[in-house]
């Protein structure tokens, strides 16, 4: 496979990103006693830093890859606000996509590292969905940008965090099938019904069983085939990309009319942090679809860009050179 021609490909793709942005906040520190308070440890707090969080995440992977992205989502008029809007600008991404809630706070989710270790996360958020004037205005926004830019594919990135709303999908699903432009998903359990007539949809093994509701103790191939194939008659989806962490990954194209289904095993790796995985499945997986690659080589290739993120602490980016190496190594 010509790893060079696709990744050259992959950098003149526009990428639009519709989801829950948040900020990663990290404080690491020392932990060299225990609180006199509480059997708690204390942390000695010496470096904090902000970072691009849940489909931020997706866009730094997205613009890690080299392509261009447009992250569209609802954030608050508040401090953290503006220190997410700068943080966009920092990555050298536009701001087009953002629309400011005067109700709404931006999400925050606080990791404290000791000793190289999470001891604690505190988040801040609202789930509310979007009440209806902020979804019309994201709306607007969207289908504006939709209007005057190409798109190559869209990512519903979904943290349940309110801002993708039932209305959102069908109307953002319905243009991009006018258009021919790709949809995929990386699912939460409220929305997971309402995402029908994608190209593809990506949950994991948890999200698949819960979005379901059916039971089973192993990942094999025959009942991961047979819910795939519950999600493409139920639901209309092309595509059905499930991750199954040390098991590897499952995809099932329904786009011919013989199903190709395949699982592949997991890459043994040094895993210090699977946090922010998911969204560099989903980023490198949706960038290979929109290069026109067969399902059993986008589920590969974003396979292994999923277990090399796992080896640095933190939610990082994928290493668009480390990954291509990697793939030129097997």
């Amino acid at each position: 496979m010509d790893y060079k021609s696709i990744f050259n490909r992959i950098e003149k793709l526009n990428i639009m990103i519709i989801g829950d942005v948040m900020i990663d906040a990290y404080q690491w520190g020392k932990v060299e006693r225990i609180s006199p308070e509480a059997p708690v440890p204390i942390c000695s707090v010496t470096k904090e830093e902000d970072r691009l969080g849940g489909a931020g995440n997706v866009a730094l992977n997205i613009s890690s890859m080299g392509a261009e992205p447009i992250l569209c989502s609802v954030i608050g008029q508040d401090n953290n606000g503006e220190i997410l809007l700068n943080l966009l600008k920092e990555n050298n991404m536009t701001t087009e996509g953002i629309v400011l809630s005067k109700t709404r706070p931006t999400t925050i989710k606080t990791r404290v590292l000791g000793n190289n270790t999470q001891m604690l996360r505190v988040d801040k958020e609202i789930i509310d969905f979007l009440n209806t004037e902020e979804e019309t205005d994201f709306l607007k926004t969207i289908f504006d940008i939709l209007n005057k830019k190409r798109i190559d594919a869209i990512i519903f990135q979904d943290y349940d965090k309110g801002v993708i709303t039932e209305n959102v999908i069908s109307q953002i699903v319905s243009k991009a099938n006018e258009r021919q432009i790709p949809t995929t998903v990386d699912p939460k359990k409220r929305n997971f019904k309402n995402y029908k007539n994608v190209t593809m949809f990506k949950p994991n093994l948890k999200e698949l069983k819960e979005g379901l509701k059916i039971e089973f103790t192993l990942p094999t191939m025959d009942n991961l085939s047979e819910a795939s194939l519950l999600l493409n008659n139920k639901q209309r989806i092309e595509k059905v990309f499930i991750t199954l962490s040390e098991y590897g990954v499952f995809i099932a194209d329904y786009k011919q009319r013989q199903a190709k289904v395949k699982m592949i095993s997991a890459h043994l790796r040094n895993i210090a942090d699977v946090s922010g995985a998911g969204d560099t499945v989903i980023s490198v997986a949706t960038l290979c679809l929109a290069v026109g690659l067969e399902a059993e080589d986008i589920a590969r290739i974003s396979n292994l860009a999923g277990g090399l993120v796992c080896e640095t602490v933190g939610v990082t980016p994928i290493n668009k050179e480390r990954l291509y190496k990697e793939l030129l190594s097997l």
